[in-house]
């Protein structure tokens, strides 16, 4: 059966039979990661067995996953009722009282919660946070000095006791702790960001300047050091990153939720993320972290109404401009998608992430005409060319090349070949054209080779060394490969397609009417699909087909 569409409004009032399909409907709705649609079911329930348990515990996530914060408390109050040492609940309410200012009762809700190796460290941080607003600072960072833990503990203990010292004004102290969270990852940007603060306050200007600079090496223009450095370039000084216990609340909330997230842990991340939110709603890096979060998910329609949200004096809203562009487009609205772009590049035509943005957006609908003049527009902008440049001549290669015209995207590829050597993407594309156009034969079979070597599971680059064979006349050889890359991409049209026309050659003709059968029925692309027919109905001829690209490789893998 097809999983239902959920609406997205209030169900029926529970009657008799509503309540077994209110229960499977919340339970499907949770299932497709449909917080949405799952808290209104749950609340449906609610109002049916308001005396349920585990409705409530199910209830009180939802709402909190889906971010109605509000609305969860009443629900974590009964669940501590039930169970002392919730975790959850008890992390709910001692962020409540945080933002009430209640410190001594969140204290009790942390001490209260059941432990673990994440447990132990939020409630740790959130307890030191607490311990700036009753004013002991100093009983807070000993709480974190005592904390023993994974290494991976250290980076958010020394950043956290960073802050609260700085936000205490304890201002040497503050900044060992904020340097050496810096040092330990230099490519951290709220440890850097941080300490550069802090330096522009007690060192001076250049001491901060230099420490965005270092890490403009490692990640160049983020948006937020962009900002912070045409502040200290106007003689301006940087305020402290986090000033009150809510807002230090809010960042190890942002902190841990974020890197649940990376390792998979979706649902506790959007616990996290919703509750650092719902601390501090304006937040510079908690909203685009929900909003990837989702991306991550496949729930664009989500992540647009995050991005929709990011203030228009941030630093990142231009990001998230793009970033909700990108995601119209996967939601089929791709004509207010390029508007969305060409927007943002007419307003600032140097804006490489819109004009990144708008190449790929053309690219991935085939316009590869505007693809390759957008990518264009990029690469002009590049004075020294360097290693992390080489998707820019890749893509704008592969539009060239698609758009007929080969010297330019020979030009290209090469380029990106030499920017990045053994790339497997580029070697392939090139190897691969370069048999396609029967030029550079040995060569190009060397490159697709290589290759294959250093992505030996990847379908459409083995499809690519079965076709090469195939082009050259190497028919069981071409059969090997293309078998097994149909092990690896079973449903892919073109690698059956080419399958099919290698078996016809070694004489397993019946065999490749099947493949030929089955290519037609995975919907190649229309040109394809009348080939496809041809063959099915006469056979193949003596001359091979002209080539063909497996979709992904035209697209970069």
């Amino acid at each position: 059966m097809a999983a239902p569409t959920f609406a997205r409004e209030e169900p029926p009032a529970a009657g008799e039979g509503s309540v077994a399909g209110s229960y499977l409907s919340a339970r499907l709705a949770g299932a497709e990661k449909d917080t949405d649609a799952a808290v209104i079911y749950l609340r449906a329930l609610l109002k049916a067995d308001p005396r349920n348990d585990e409705l409530v515990e199910r209830a009180f996530f939802a709402m909190l996953v889906a971010g109605e914060v509000e609305d969860a408390m009443p629900l974590a109050e009964r669940l501590v009722k039930v169970d002392r040492s919730h975790r959850i609940a008890r992390l709910a309410l001692a962020v409540r009282a945080i933002k009430r200012g209640q410190f001594q009762t969140a204290r009790t809700n942390l001490s209260l919660s059941v432990r673990g190796p994440i447990g132990d460290l939020t409630a740790t941080l959130l307890a030191a946070w607490s311990m700036l607003g009753s004013g002991t600072p100093k009983s807070g960072i000993e709480l974190i000095d005592r904390l023993q833990g994974p290494d991976w503990y250290v980076a958010f203990k020394d950043i956290n006791a960073g802050l609260i010292l700085d936000a205490a004004g304890i201002k040497k102290e503050a900044g060992k702790r904020l340097e050496r969270a810096a040092k330990l990852d230099p490519a951290t940007l709220r440890a850097v960001d941080a300490y550069a603060r802090w330096q522009s306050r007690n060192v001076d200007k250049d001491a901060a300047l230099a420490t965005f600079a270092a890490f403009n090496k490692l990640l160049p223009n983020h948006p937020l050091v962009v900002a912070a450095t045409a502040d200290l370039e106007a003689g301006r000084t940087l305020a402290p990153l986090i000033r009150t216990p809510q807002e230090g609340a809010a960042e190890v909330l942002y902190g841990l939720g974020a890197a649940l997230g990376r390792q998979g842990g979706e649902d506790l991340a959007l616990v996290y993320l919703q509750l650092s939110l719902w601390l501090e709603p304006d937040h510079p890096l908690a909203s685009l972290t929900l909003a990837d979060l989702y991306e991550q998910m496949k729930q664009p329609e989500k992540a647009i109404a995050v991005y929709e949200k990011v203030p228009a004096n941030s630093p990142l809203k231009r990001n998230a401009e793009v970033q909700m562009a990108i995601n119209l487009d996967n939601v089929g609205k791709f004509d207010e998608a390029r508007k969305h772009l060409v927007a943002l590049v007419t307003a600032d035509p140097k804006d490489t992430d819109a004009l990144v943005a708008l190449g790929g957006l053309y690219r991935g609908h085939k316009m590869f005409a505007e693809c390759a003049t957008t990518y264009g527009q990029v690469i002009s902008q590049i004075k020294d060319p360097g290693r992390n440049n080489w998707t820019l001549y890749y893509f704008r290669g592969i539009c060239n090349e698609r758009n007929k015209d080969w010297t330019a995207a020979e030009a290209d590829l090469k380029m990106a070949l030499k920017l990045f050597p053994d790339q497997p993407h580029v070697l392939n594309y090139l190897g691969y054209s370069w048999v396609d156009r029967g030029e550079n034969l040995e060569p190009a079979l060397d490159m697709i080779r290589k290759a294959v070597s250093l992505r030996p599971d990847d379908g459409y680059i083995v499809d690519s060394l079965g076709w090469a064979y195939y082009r050259l006349g190497r028919y069981p050889d071409a059969v090997s490969e293309l078998e097994r890359a149909i092990e690896l991409k079973p449903q892919d049209p073109v690698i059956n397609d080419h399958l099919g026309d290698a078996y016809w050659k070694v004489g397993r003709k019946l065999e490749a009417t099947f493949q030929w059968a089955h290519a037609r029925d995975l919907k190649p692309e229309p040109e394809d699909l009348e080939k496809i027919q041809k063959k099915l109905q006469s056979g193949l001829g003596d001359d091979p087909e002209p080539v063909k690209k497996a979709e992904d490789q035209t697209k970069g893998g």
